[in-house]
């Protein structure tokens, strides 16, 4: 099919939130009534053997709903914004060559941005950088690089936790580079065209309270269901670290503390907790930087029934 002449562009559904709103179980649901197949985009996902602690789609749920960009690289390898941008514009049109409805679910905001504004101009990793930043880090500390960062980036760095070493690392590592800021590199960006068109649906909870009853119950569940062993099986299989992506993914990083003595049972589970829903209160900030038209509470009985009409509107 010659995409470049299609009289209409094909509908592309686009279901993004902070953790534990239940995107996955909404699609899951939606997919009885639509032919869906999701295009994840969750950076924790990608990594294969990483199955507790990145809340990975069941079996049952990856039965019902097609899955893509899931278990699709070793936590020792890397998975970019740019290379999800490449694959997901690639997955759109095959799914929709095939008839269905592409849906890009997560919450991964960096992929988002990626996917809608383009990461073209952003340079590839420099691991001497990246070695002479870790030194930096370890010696002062990543709060110390975001006060640097904040200085040279503040649009940027207002979106970061303090504690975020890989994107902290990644927009310095992007302005010694290019002697610009990651910030205005996106911001030239914006102006390319898209792909596709998206039906942009964002799950925003109207009460966070519900949505940290859910983080720290899905945490307390993790952990009774193995993510310590998880975790300890993937360090006697793979040559990692804790500085490495895979293992910077919120539980994993708390996990590995706790294996190398350095917190107790209760801190983990408290401090896994905590980072989770930082992550949220991230994720929430992207969101509203985004102005996302459609935006609706997940713990609302009728929300389901909201989004399969607004659905149904675009596809008539």
């Amino acid at each position: 099919m010659n995409h470049s002449v299609q009289s209409k562009p094909p509908l592309i559904l686009c279901i993004t939130g902070p953790t534990a709103t239940g995107k996955t179980e909404l699609c899951v649901r939606l997919s009885k009534n639509f032919p869906l197949e999701v295009i994840s985009m969750d950076s924790a996902l990608v990594y294969r053997h990483m199955n507790i602690g990145t809340a990975k789609p069941t079996t049952d749920e990856l039965a019902s709903c097609q899955h893509h960009l899931i278990d699709i690289i070793d936590p020792v390898d890397h998975y970019s914004a740019a290379r999800f941008k490449t694959d997901a514009e690639r997955l759109v049109f095959e799914i929709v060559d095939r008839g269905n409805i592409p849906v890009i679910l997560g919450g991964t905001m960096m992929y988002y941005n990626a996917l809608v504004n383009g990461l073209d101009q952003l340079p590839s990793r420099d691991d001497k950088i990246r070695e002479q930043l870790d030194s930096e880090a370890s010696l002062s500390g990543w709060p110390t690089l975001h006060e640097k960062l904040s200085r040279i980036d503040p649009d940027t760095a207002s979106r970061l936790n303090p504690n975020d070493a890989q994107r902290i690392q990644r927009a310095l590592e992007v302005f010694y580079i290019t002697g610009e800021t990651m910030s205005s590199l996106l911001e030239k960006n914006k102006q390319k065209a898209q792909t596709f068109q998206t039906l942009d649906i964002a799950l925003i909870p109207d009460d966070r309270t519900l949505l940290h009853k859910r983080i720290e119950d899905r945490f307390a569940k993790m952990l009774a269901a193995g993510l310590v062993d998880e975790l300890d099986r993937l360090r006697r299989t793979w040559e990692l670290n804790e500085n490495m992506p895979s293992m910077r993914c919120v539980g994993y990083r708390q996990a590995w503390s706790y294996l190398e003595g350095r917190i107790d049972k209760r801190m983990l589970h408290g401090q896994g907790v905590a980072a989770t829903r930082q992550l949220a209160k991230r994720q929430l900030t992207w969101l509203r930087s985004l102005q996302i038209k459609h935006q609706f509470d997940p713990f609302d009985e009728k929300m389901e029934q909201i989004v399969s009409s607004l659905i149904s509107k675009h596809l008539t």
